[in-house]
């Protein structure tokens, strides 16, 4: 295989990962049905239910940075690589709800670990002027992910009559399979093998992905300048990387209280409270138009920029979610929660969705970056499993309070955006540390 080949091959791989991630999360969405029928669930245990495995991710995401920097993204992606094909069959094989819990917080370490490692090695070994685009395919590959589990379920749901939820949830070990056998076959990122003294694996890792002798030399050597400046086993600290630190978390908390999560996973219930006739099929709309605006996102992030998509993302989906709670509230007609919904959709996806995991992927130094971008990734985590868990309670209480919190929440992020974010467009990794310590 080329050079090109391998590198193609290496993203791809990695934003594999994603797939996976929205999977296993939106898969959810086509069972609750049946596991409040089945484990007679109330508001608050079909909570919890749903949100085992987001605390999952949030210890997943928080302890995986560690071991990503020192044994490397891609094997440590091989393990949790397991983890998914183990958490998909044993939640398809239980027989009771604790251990439906245990196995869906399993899945979430998979899963949180993944959302900190994947878009790592991609932003390692990334050609800089592209690395918006390429990070980018890894929330692709979510919100594909999120897709095929809409139509896995609604295909699965037509072809079998018993015990159908079992095989929605197992279905998600076949891509984990695939994902692990395809991880074998790419290299470790380059930027880590010289961060751990294997100069020589290091420059064949660059061989293999297609950079000429003078290419390699010239990022051994910038490299190992920017390690000068931040040393192989540093520590993550609020004294050095206040600036980033900070970033990290509030990308991460706003791309949750823009209430994103909450609507996928509950969208089924979300439409049927509004008395849609067939929450299925609009839940697959509504799954096309996250892929679709993804893409869009995509071609933008490193034309208009990281901050930018981010402000104008959060405008929109601040006047869509106002408009879906009116529904909600009675106060406009039904018809209305579709196109207010996909409205909020194609706003998130155009903007936070492209742009949180390549955000979270740069902004930190090379001796922390898989560190930082894990305290970002909790950070998204911790408040999604805590949204995640009190939505159906706020929702069983008044339908549109939920969405009020959401637009008010992106109102202000449009704020905090334009005065405290900078851009990080076309900025060399090396150079991030120094972009991240100037004023905007």
């Amino acid at each position: 295989m080329s050079g090109r080949g391998v590198l193609a091959a290496s993203i791809g791989t990695a934003a594999l990962a994603g797939l996976l991630f929205g999977f296993d999360t939106a898969v959810i969405a086509g069972v609750t049905g049946d596991l409040t029928r089945i484990y007679r669930l109330t508001p608050e245990t079909l909570g919890v239910t749903v949100s085992a495995a987001l605390w999952g991710t949030l210890i997943g995401a928080l302890f995986t940075g560690k071991p990503g920097d020192r044994y490397g993204s891609r094997r440590v992606l091989g393990l949790l690589g397991i983890l998914y094909v183990l958490a998909g069959l044993g939640c398809a094989l239980v027989t009771d709800w604790t251990a439906f819990l245990a196995f869906r917080f399993a899945c979430g370490l998979a899963i949180g670990g993944s959302s900190v490692l994947a878009p790592v090695y991609i932003a390692e070994i990334a050609p800089p002027a592209r690395r918006g685009m390429l990070v980018g395919l890894f929330q692709l590959a979510i919100v594909t992910g999120i897709l095929v589990a809409y139509l896995s379920n609604a295909v699965v749901g037509s072809l079998v009559s018993e015990a159908a939820w079992r095989w929605k949830l197992g279905v998600t070990a076949a891509p984990a399979i695939l994902f692990l056998v395809l991880l074998a076959r790419i290299p470790d990122s380059p930027r880590w093998l010289i961060l751990s003294g294997r100069l020589d694996d290091a420059r064949t890792a660059m061989a293999r992905i297609g950079l000429s002798a003078d290419e390699a030399s010239a990022e051994l050597a910038s490299v190992e300048t920017a390690l000068r400046q931040d040393a192989p086993g540093e520590t993550l600290s609020w004294r050095k990387h206040r600036k980033p630190i900070l970033l990290a978390v509030a990308t991460a908390m706003f791309n949750q209280l823009a209430g994103i999560n909450a609507v996928l996973y509950y969208l089924n219930d979300i439409f049927a409270k509004a008395g849609s006739f067939s929450p299925d099929r609009q839940a697959i709309l509504i799954g096309a138009a996250n892929l679709l605006f993804t893409l869009v996102g995509m071609a933008l992030i490193d034309r208009v920029g990281r901050r930018t998509l981010l402000a104008a993302g959060a405008a929109g989906m601040t006047v869509c979610l106002s408009v879906a709670a009116l529904v909600l509230f009675g106060r406009i007609g039904n018809a209305a929660l579709l196109p207010a919904l996909v409205g909020f959709i194609a706003f998130f996806a155009t903007s936070q969705g492209a742009v949180i995991w390549v955000y979270l992927s740069e902004i930190f130094p090379s001796a922390v970056r898989a560190r930082g971008s894990g305290l970002g990734a909790s950070t998204h985590w911790l408040m999604n499993a805590a949204i995640a868990g009190v939505f159906p309670v706020l929702v069983a209480w008044s339908a549109g309070a939920p969405f009020v919190i959401f637009a008010v929440a992106m109102a202000v992020q449009c704020v905090v955006v334009l005065l405290f974010f900078p851009e990080t467009k076309g900025v060399a990794l090396d150079a991030m540390h120094a972009r991240m310590m100037e004023s905007r």
